[in-house]
């Protein structure tokens, strides 16, 4: 009789086939996986006829005691990716009878609360950051270069990983990435970022990369550049710049989108620029500080309006 473990290697041939991205299937080997070990481990269920509701509870149970590496809680969304994860598989082994209707329905997300984002880091914080960055090596450089196009395009990191050769347009100061939902969009690119680009391409990736390979950024063997690398190495430089918050890929998009923001960029445009659906996402993004708030206040209000008239006169 086939394992909860062997459908879900082919969960994941199914997810494949469907062109789901690199992430989603990663995402569903790690947090299905603990799913399934801890089943056979902890309620000894090996096999889906054997699964029930109650060991679906308790499940839920346990994620709300799990912890992350640091051994603090998990946040809401980090048990929400768990139980997404979880039940996209449940629905498919449901859909083709594997498994009961009803296991597709027990386990249930937790709110969550709705939080001006933390990690988000000033231009001058961001440029300290980046200046730690040696560029006397070649992995050095690769680094400052993935940075400096994280910071200027504002994509995200999966994005970045992802991006081949072909798909930066020096001629017009583009780049064309492949965002949620395999859905293609075109992002500028920054003076800065793109002489990097070219610096790297021609003196770094030219060395490192086979002609067969149609990945932008390759690690020292020639393959596409590994995301848990990538993350590491920016918690690195971080602590390097004397930069207390936590620091990941995101937080140079969520920088990125801010400080276009905070600079008076229409939101439009920075909802096209991200690859969100919606302008609603963006308040994830526009966190404005207090000296916002009061230049705003000074600038519109027109109580503060008179007053500078009164000034004047």
């Amino acid at each position: 009789m086939k394992t909860l473990a062997d459908y879900h290697g082919e969960y994941m041939d199914h997810l494949r086939s469907l062109n789901f991205s690199a992430y989603t299937i990663r995402q569903s080997r790690y947090c299905a996986g603990v799913f399934i070990r801890w089943l056979d481990e902890r309620q000894r269920v090996g096999e889906p006829d054997r699964l029930r509701a109650k060991h679906l509870q308790a499940w839920q149970q346990e994620l709300s005691k799990k912890t992350n590496p640091t051994g603090r809680p998990l946040k809401p969304r980090s048990i929400n990716k768990y139980v997404e994860t979880v039940n996209g598989l449940l629905k498919h082994l449901a859909k083709t009878g594997v498994v009961s209707q009803q296991m597709a329905s027990v386990l249930q997300y937790v709110k969550e609360p709705f939080l001006l984002p933390g990690n988000i880091l000033t231009h001058d914080s961001m440029t300290r950051l980046l200046r730690v960055v040696s560029t006397e090596t070649p992995d050095g450089y690769r680094l400052r270069t993935m940075l400096e196009v994280l910071y200027s395009s504002g994509i995200r990191v999966a994005e970045l990983l992802g991006l081949d050769i072909g798909a930066v347009d020096f001629k017009n100061a583009t780049a064309k990435v492949l965002g949620k939902g395999r859905k293609e969009r075109v992002v500028p690119i920054g003076k800065t970022a793109l002489q990097y680009l070219e610096s790297y391409i021609r003196a770094i990736r030219a060395v490192s990369a086979g002609p067969d390979q149609p990945s932008l950024f390759v690690d020292s063997s020639g393959r596409r550049f590994p995301y848990y690398t990538f993350r590491r190495q920016i918690k690195a430089c971080a602590r390097k710049a004397g930069i207390s918050i936590e620091v990941t890929p995101h937080t140079f998009r969520r920088s990125c989108a801010t400080e276009l923001l905070r600079g008076g960029a229409n939101m439009y445009h920075v909802k096209e620029l991200l690859g969100h659906e919606s302008l609603e996402t963006l308040k994830h993004y526009a966190k404005l500080t207090i000296t916002d708030l009061k230049v705003t206040h000074e600038k519109c209000h027109p109580r503060e309006q008179e007053e500078r008239t009164a000034q004047g006169d």
